[in-house]
């Protein structure tokens, strides 16, 4: 069964820009830049049937004109447990509508719905029990502030990602170009 999802690459001036905000956090493992990448829907570990089905439904998507997102910041998820550092990314209406697409598109082809509501990011790291909401915070207070960063969307890629802790490496499967 492959594990699939559907995203955005991250291009490497942007991957690099990002990899500069690495730090001594207590805990943290850093994603490799290669790896950096916008999660539009994940499936997980899919049939093949479901797999070729979505690959079918992509190809056949609506075309829609590339567009820009914006990285704006750096956060983490998890509040009091947190569990990853991100940069966060603005939610144009261009970009939830095209997740909205990536839904609708793996419900057609037999995935399950997505339970969690969609919240555009870039995972930088991930956290271990030992990185508490102090040190966080403390490693935002000291490296949280940048640029914004501005990510063309050219092409919505199907990852594949071993069976692992913390995913990567990924795998660009397909890719479908927009416009």
């Amino acid at each position: 069964m492959p594990r699939l999802f559907t995203g955005l690459e991250i291009p490497p001036e942007i991957g690099a820009a990002l990899a500069l905000k690495r730090g001594a956090l207590r805990g943290s493992r850093w994603i490799d830049p290669s790896d950096y990448h916008i999660t539009l829907r994940f499936l997980g570990d899919v049939e093949v049937e479901v797999a070729e089905a979505l690959h079918e439904a992509l190809i056949a998507a609506r075309l829609r004109a590339p567009f820009c997102v914006t990285l704006d910041g750096l956060a983490s998820f998890g509040g009091d447990r947190p569990r990853a550092i991100l940069a966060t990314v603005v939610p144009s209406p261009e970009l939830l509508d095209l997740q909205a697409e990536q839904e609708r598109l793996a419900r057609q082809a037999g995935a399950e719905p997505e339970r969690r509501k969609f919240t555009p990011h870039v995972t930088l790291a991930r956290l271990r029990r030992e990185s508490g909401p102090a040190d966080v915070a403390a490693y935002l207070g000291e490296r949280g502030l940048f640029t914004p960063l501005t990510v063309p969307v050219e092409r919505v890629a199907l990852f594949s990602a071993r069976d692992s802790k913390g995913g990567g490496p990924y795998v660009v499967e397909a890719a479908y170009p927009l416009g």
